[in-house]
């Protein structure tokens, strides 16, 4: 999964591992960022369901000027309520309203910009507080009109600003059953070391809901020079975006009093560019990337230069990547999608290079408008406002990623070098699941599926 369990650490503390990262260009010249959380939801997750962390802080994280550290931080704090502390229900009755007395533990949210400015104290305004979170989805009987529930949580905080956190659908797609059984892809599995009959990709992730975190900002928010770039090729038209959790640093367990919290903040989850620390970096060193700021990527660049997926295919479809097999060079085009972002040159008219500091981070050209008509494969597909510029709800990252290790960017860096013919049917084919929906406006990211709904196991 994109990072849904990436890192031996995050992954036994599912309220602060970040599962992804989406940033793109959206209409009235704003961004759209998206963070979601607690990966793999069950919905019918009852009777304690999913809810973010009132011991967490979940910051979106923006760099403007290319050194890897935030310039910008959007930080969201949550707080807890029980409201019938005589009842083991999460509610009582129909939840028709976000402050229905039927409604038993509540949660609302804080929302606060910190600005870093050299040589000075950070600048802290609080844009929001005692916003509403909306409850899990339940089922018909217990939130009878979610959708109207749910658009009722989205809170305008004026300027341009709209905030929304709450459970959605998983937008992610992928064969996790398929993939990670070694390297397995189902619609051409019949090529593998051992083959089986082609067949269908199965989207595990097709009824799986997540806690997420979405923000839209006016462009002229995010940019170094506070204004609304139309030059796809100044610098100032790029900014880097990740999404961090923390937690403080000790936690005192009590006999009759639960736990409490003390010391300062430690970072416990981040994720930029989806599949960074899944794929590239060793499980030895996963929990390290996840500790450390996108400024310290140096120390796990010679993964992306080399990395182990790359070697492995070759020998997973034998025959098949021969081209990449005899590939015996450092990985330019990697790094630069991943590392500094995409220099100019190499795209017509395109680029969302941050400069040389290698830093993991979701890289959006602001004066990119969004497309007519989106392309799935994004960069590769020839949509520059798809990823690995930002990256949207709707583009098939596994197929993207997986093509580019294949060698399908290496020309990029050197056109001598001509990609095996399997690499442009590379899919795991996951891709058009019609029970996955999305929304045309804010927050864009799909309804949560209803714990009633979910069908009984096969």
């Amino acid at each position: 999964m994109s990072s849904h369990r990436e890192a031996p650490a995050i992954s036994k503390d599912p309220v602060a591992d970040n599962t992804d990262t989406y940033c793109w260009r959206t209409p009235g010249n704003t961004v759209t960022i998206i963070t979601n959380y607690l990966p793999v939801e069950a919905p019918a997750g009852g009777p304690n369901f999913y809810e973010f962390g009132d011991d967490v802080a979940y910051n979106v994280n923006i760099d403007n000027d290319g050194d890897g550290k935030p310039d910008i931080t959007y930080e969201f704090r949550f707080k807890t309520v029980i409201t019938n502390p005589n009842t083991f229900l999460y509610n009582t009755g129909p939840i028709t309203s976000l402050d229905s007395a039927n409604w038993n533990r509540r949660q609302s949210f804080k929302v606060t910009k910190i600005e870093y400015r050299k040589g000075r104290k950070p600048r802290t305004t609080v844009l929001g507080r005692g916003l509403a979170s909306p409850p899990c989805n339940i089922g018909p009987r217990s939130t009878p009109n979610y959708a109207s529930l749910a658009q009722a949580a989205v809170a305008d905080l004026g300027s341009g600003v709209k905030v929304f956190c709450g459970q959605r659908a998983d937008a992610f797609f992928v064969d996790l059953g398929s993939v990670f059984d070694l390297g397995t892809l189902r619609p051409f599995q019949n090529l593998h070391l051992i083959p089986t009959a082609a067949d269908d990709g199965r989207d595990s992730l097709a009824q799986a809901n997540v806690h997420t975190i979405a923000i839209q900002v006016p462009i002229a928010d995010l940019t170094r020079d506070g204004k609304v770039p139309t030059d796809p090729m100044s610098p100032n038209a790029v900014i880097g975006v990740w999404g961090a959790a923390y937690r403080q640093k000790a936690t005192v367990r009590g006999r009759d009093r639960g736990w409490r919290d003390a010391g300062p903040w430690v970072q416990v989850s981040r994720l930029g560019n989806p599949l960074f620390n899944e794929v590239i970096v060793p499980m030895s060193r996963k929990d390290e990337w996840n500790a450390v700021g996108p400024d310290a990527d140096r120390r796990f660049a010679k993964f992306v230069a080399r990395p182990e997926l790359a070697a492995l295919l070759p020998v997973l479809y034998p025959g098949v990547f021969p081209n990449l097999a005899a590939l015996n060079k450092d990985r330019a085009d990697l790094l630069a999608i991943l590392l500094t972002g995409i220099p100019s040159g190499l795209i017509p008219g395109f680029q969302n290079f941050t400069g040389t500091t290698q830093a993991d981070e979701l890289r959006l050209n602001v004066a990119i408008p969004p497309a007519a008509t989106p392309n799935r494969l994004g960069l590769l597909g020839g949509d520059l406002a798809g990823f690995p510029n930002g990256r949207r709800l709707t583009d098939d990252i596994v197929t993207v990623e997986l093509r580019a290790v294949a060698g399908a960017t290496y020309p990029l860096v050197d056109p001598t070098f001509t990609p095996d013919g399997a690499v442009s049917v590379i899919e795991d084919g996951t891709s058009n699941n019609p029970g996955r929906t999305f929304l045309d406006v804010f927050p864009y990211i799909g309804l949560p599926y209803a714990g009633y709904d979910v069908p009984a196991a096969a």
